[in-house]
């Protein structure tokens, strides 16, 4: 029996990434690597490969935790819940779209106030508050379009997608999914 080291703390990752990669019968790119597998922040990333970026909000309310958000961001059926669906581009050029439940009993009213005013990214308010947070990343797997994705990006074509939780202070503070389509950012 092999002990976990320091050293294989990103292999779960890699592991995740190479079998999309097999079972779906291609090679990513780096940077589609990336975007997939980073446990900080893809606005970051994002305004580095194109400079600034923005966001806009597609939809954004306040709802009551159903089975399956309550599941998501670990908290009680009928709690209320920030569900957002934003789309990340430069000049009207969709990049990443993404969808999120927020507890809203994990965040300051400064935080809430940001996250429903304006269109700001995720990453942007976090840094903003300065939050310690951390990434976990649960799924890395091709979905076919939807009509929200043919909508936004004009394409049928496959969609490289991401689910991962932020957590703060031990807790889930934002579930966020992630996609693209799998001719995005395949430049190395």
């Amino acid at each position: 029996m092999t002990q976990n080291t320091d050293n294989d703390v990103n292999v779960r990752l890699i592991e995740k990434i190479n079998k999309v990669e097999e079972d779906y019968g291609k090679k990513f790119s780096n940077t589609q690597k990336i975007l997939m597998t980073t446990d900080g922040s893809i606005t970051a990333i994002l305004d580095v490969l194109h400079g600034k970026i923005d966001l806009k909000t597609l939809e954004q309310h306040f709802e009551e935790a159903t089975e399956e958000s309550a599941k998501l961001v670990n908290v009680d059926v009928g709690d209320e819940v920030n569900f957002r669906e934003i789309v990340m581009h430069k000049d009207d050029q969709p990049l990443i779209y993404a969808k999120s439940y927020i507890p809203l009993k994990r965040l300051t009213a400064e935080v809430k106030e940001d996250l429903t005013r304006a269109d700001i990214p995720i990453g942007r308010i976090l840094k903003k508050y300065d939050f310690e947070t951390r990434r976990e990343i649960n799924i890395i797997k091709i979905e076919k379009a939807n009509e929200t994705l043919i909508d936004l990006y004009n394409t049928d074509e496959d969609f490289l997608a991401r689910d991962y939780t932020i957590i703060k202070d031990g807790e889930i503070l934002m579930w966020i999914k992630e996609y693209f389509p799998v001719s995005y950012f395949t430049e190395n």
